[in-house]
């Protein structure tokens, strides 16, 4: 199945709209955007692919939740919808359903490109989650 995702972007300090198709047959993104040329992402879930994403395109900033340095999936959310919902995760705080998020949702604070910095925050989560 095929869905499209419109999601706001900033590139070339304008705010615009760029379209994310997603393909859950074969695991893929791919970025529309327009007079650019289209290019698509394959993972093992879409926040990986929307990671890839935004590594390979470090001149536009995405505004939504999967950019977002403290979002990353559980292995169940990964599972459960192939990565497109993931946590919103605090430190030292253990995580609720109510702090699951769409990562193609509207975010405009503490975004990053580098999915390093999620990964380096998740561990960083991990570790201080001691009971």
């Amino acid at each position: 199945m095929i869905s499209r995702t419109e999601i706001t972007i900033i590139s070339d300090n304008k705010k615009q709209s760029a379209e994310l198709i997603c393909n859950d047959e074969n695991i893929s993104i791919t970025l529309k955007q327009k007079q650019q040329k289209e290019k698509t992402y394959k993972g093992s879930d879409f926040y990986k692919c929307f990671g890839k994403l935004r590594s390979d395109n470090k001149h536009i900033q995405f505004l939504c939740k999967g950019s977002k340095i403290n979002v990353h999936p559980s292995s169940m959310s990964s599972q459960m919808s192939l990565g497109l919902n993931a946590y919103e995760l605090s430190l030292g705080k253990e995580p609720s359903l109510d702090n699951l998020v769409f990562i193609f949702d509207y975010e405009d604070k503490d975004l990053t490109n580098e999915p390093i910095v999620q990964r380096e925050f998740y561990y960083k989560w991990l570790t201080n989650e001691q009971p």
